[in-house]
């Protein structure tokens, strides 16, 4: 069996994530590996000195310094789940996860017609956005602003947002408060569409979306349009079915 050499940090504070996926690929790899673990940061930074590295972990085959966790990751050509630069990776895992909740929220109550299901799916999916938009609303309020026109000129706005949406979608999978919860997901739905249309097919701006949360690397453009034109929609919908 060949073996493989491996210098990570693993101090009572901090265990490198990327030491321990650099053994796993070692290993997976066929290789028997010499685990050195830095336990302390006097023994971190004597071992960069000594080596010339900036980094650990740091991997040796043979006498050859291969480096660090994305090092292996091309010397053994392999892919990883990181993403990198925009990405439509958050949105496809949120759409589809919700899918498959709305069809297990109907199967539950015995109800496998078409509109209950898409009811749920839309309610579902906004509650989603939300929690997203709320785990961090000072980097979602940076991103919104760069965009919606009302929270350009209201940036108080950009942190309501979220709120309002989460409230439309409880509201929407409880059947409460239908006009208020109507009016509010068509305020916030046609604010939104016309926001989208407006900075990429009209100023044909590249920016990033604030759907998931601030800071993605999801891009404004049709998928963003698509969730205020749902949002839209229901609003519509839930005013005509359910109150009118």
């Amino acid at each position: 069996m060949q073996q493989a050499v491996l210098y990570r940090m693993n101090t009572k504070d901090h265990v490198c994530p990327y030491g321990i996926k650099s053994k796993d690929l070692l290993e997976k790899q066929g290789y028997k590996v010499i685990d050195h673990k830095l336990e302390t940061r006097d023994k971190v930074d004597e071992f960069k000195d000594k080596h010339n590295v900036k980094t650990t972990p740091q991997a040796y085959i043979g006498e050859q310094r291969i480096g660090g966790y994305d090092d292996l990751i091309k010397y053994f050509n392999k892919s990883t789940l990181k993403q990198e630069g925009t990405t439509y990776q958050p949105i496809i895992a949120i759409f589809s996860s919700t899918f498959i909740m709305a069809l297990a929220f109907i199967w539950s109550r015995g109800n496998l017609a078409f509109i209950p299901f898409v009811e749920s799916f839309i309610a579902l999916s906004m509650c989603v956005l939300a929690i997203l938009k709320l785990r961090d609303l000072y980097s979602f309020s940076n991103q919104f602003v760069t965009y919606d026109l009302l929270a350009r000129k209201y940036v108080n706005y950009s942190y309501i947002y979220p709120f309002a949406e989460f409230f439309a979608g409880a509201g929407m999978i409880a059947s409460v408060l239908t006009p208020l919860v109507a009016l509010t997901s068509i305020f916030i739905g046609s604010i939104g569409a016309i926001s989208v249309i407006k900075a990429v097919y009209v100023e044909k701006r590249d920016i990033k979306c604030a759907c998931v949360g601030g800071d993605s690397n999801v891009p404004l453009g049709f998928i963003s349009l698509t969730e205020n034109v749902m949002m839209l929609g229901m609003g519509i919908w839930m005013l005509y079915s359910k109150v009118l």
